[in-house]
């Protein structure tokens, strides 16, 4: 059975969620080929020459491919597919944006969001916002997955390199989509879906300049990366990309500190997960302290300063 995994990169460096969901793929099987598309990647694809266990790696390059529209992506990934049983890539953005579109070009299902690999065919995803596991079953003769990436560790990326493979990009698609520009946040952070630790505010912030004001210092003193609950993202207080739950990232650091969030079942659904749960509350009945390892019950105002005084 061989598989294609679709790497996850930014054009200059290999992602670690791609070798992630290699750890994924190699519980399906030990022939696996990695794609790596984009422009100016070669860099990207010695990297994940490296990774173990990996039969070889595939160089697509071309203007087409550098931002990684899903039109294109997705046009030379099925132009693949024939030699492949298997194909996934990271839950991420991109992975959520190309493989849909290979599964519906190919008629056959998706499988996302995968957590655990039981067989070759059969794996376990999370529903309703994590609080059930469901066991699928795929008879499709191409099986396309998805992989949660906080549920695996990721493969050694320090072996001799594999064979890699310069390999024609095809056509730009069917021009349905057109890159125009590309909006980076500057952060000197630690990436928030990759980060040991997150410093998490919600709406009890109270205003952005507040949510910058508490909680900057604490992160700084620990080196974590920010997040937000979605109440505080729609509030203003944060910007989206640090937004963590359902509709946002999913994360599993070693310590998550939420910082007046209620704990609603859509953010439980992005950390709960994590090794370590602190949770700072006001309300000693929010839910949040179910999940939470430790709770304090007071004000994040006081609590927060405290910390960082004493980090």
């Amino acid at each position: 059975m061989a598989i294609l995994l679709f790497a996850e990169h930014d054009n200059q460096s290999l992602s670690d969620q791609t070798a992630k969901a290699l750890s994924a793929a190699s519980l399906i099987s030990g022939d696996i080929d990695i794609l790596v598309a984009g422009k100016n990647a070669a860099s990207v694809a010695d990297a994940a020459a490296k990774l173990s266990g990996i039969r070889g790696v595939l160089l697509a390059e071309s203007d087409a491919l550098e931002n990684r529209l899903a039109e294109p992506t997705a046009a030379l990934i099925v132009n693949l597919s024939g030699d492949y049983d298997t194909i996934l890539a990271p839950a991420t953005t991109t992975g959520k944006n190309v493989l849909p579109r290979v599964a519906a070009l190919l008629d056959v299902m998706q499988v996302s969001d995968v957590i655990e690999v039981v067989s070759p065919d059969t794996f376990k995803r999370p529903i309703y916002a994590g609080n059930a596991i469901e066991t699928v079953q795929t008879t499709d003769a191409t099986k396309i997955l998805t992989i949660r990436t906080t549920s695996f560790a990721a493969a050694n990326g320090d072996n001799a390199p594999a064979p890699i493979q310069t390999i024609d990009a095809g056509s730009d698609g069917t021009g349905l989509s057109t890159f125009l520009e590309n909006i980076l946040s500057k952060n000197d952070r630690p990436e928030l879906g990759s980060a040991k630790i997150i410093v998490s505010g919600g709406r009890a912030l109270g205003s952005a300049e507040r949510f910058q004001e508490v909680m900057t210092p604490v992160a700084d003193k620990l080196g974590a990366a920010i997040g937000a609950s979605r109440a505080a993202v729609d509030a203003g207080y944060a910007s989206n990309d640090l937004q963590v739950g359902q509709t946002g990232k999913v994360v599993a650091p070693d310590l998550y500190i939420a910082c007046g969030i209620s704990g609603a079942i859509q953010h439980l659904a992005g950390m709960k997960d994590s090794k370590i749960i602190v949770a700072i509350n006001t309300d000693e009945d929010a839910p949040i302290f179910q999940v939470a390892d430790y709770g304090i019950v007071g004000d994040l105002f006081d609590i927060l300063p405290e910390l960082e005084r004493q980090l």
